[in-house]
């Protein structure tokens, strides 16, 4: 059995069978894809796990029966055609190459991409300066003559009129 089918049969979850394996050192037997395989007795010592649990032992305080396995081990194929298995190789060095080419291409495309955005920005830069240094001129000159004028008054009060007698007002004399 799996590790799903024993946790159905339990009625605990897979993660589970497969925390009290490793948190208790049982050894089981392995398949070839490395997943846990499980038979009679192994189902039988994780219900009696179970068990000790369910009655309130903590998992710390089981201490099950380690007996000593052999694990089986997964059968690997022999690779028969040498020849394939170079093709592989090499096809797959020719994809590596090409991945970094299109990599560097792609790097190398976005470097030139910001140094354009960058010389826009520096252009757009001087001729704000430009402007702001024109305004500041503009001002200046214009902030000149405001102080000319301040500087030319003419005090009334200092200035003696000539009183008119009322008939040559009337008369206009």
């Amino acid at each position: 059995m799996n590790t799903s089918e024993v946790a159905k049969l339990l009625g605990v979850s897979p993660s589970t069978v497969q925390r009290w394996v490793k948190q208790l050192g049982l050894p089981m037997e392995k398949n070839e894809r490395g997943h846990y395989y499980f038979n009679d007795v192994d189902i039988d010592q994780l219900k009696e796990i179970h068990e000790q649990l369910q009655s309130g032992t903590l998992i710390q305080d089981i201490t099950p029966i380690k007996e000593k396995r052999n694990s089986r081990k997964g059968i690997v194929k022999t690779v028969e055609n040498n020849e394939a298995l170079a093709k592989l190789f090499s096809k797959v060095s020719e994809l590596e190459i090409g991945l970094n080419a299109k990599a560097d291409s792609v790097t190398s495309y976005q470097l030139l991409q910001h140094r354009r955005e960058i010389e826009d920005l520096q252009e757009c830069v001087k001729e704000l300066t430009q402007q702001l240094e024109l305004l500041q001129r503009q001002m200046h000159e214009l902030q000149v003559p405001l102080q000319n004028e301040k500087s030319i008054f003419f005090d009334h009060s200092k200035v003696k009129r000539k009183k008119k007698n009322i008939v040559s007002s009337l008369f206009g004399f």
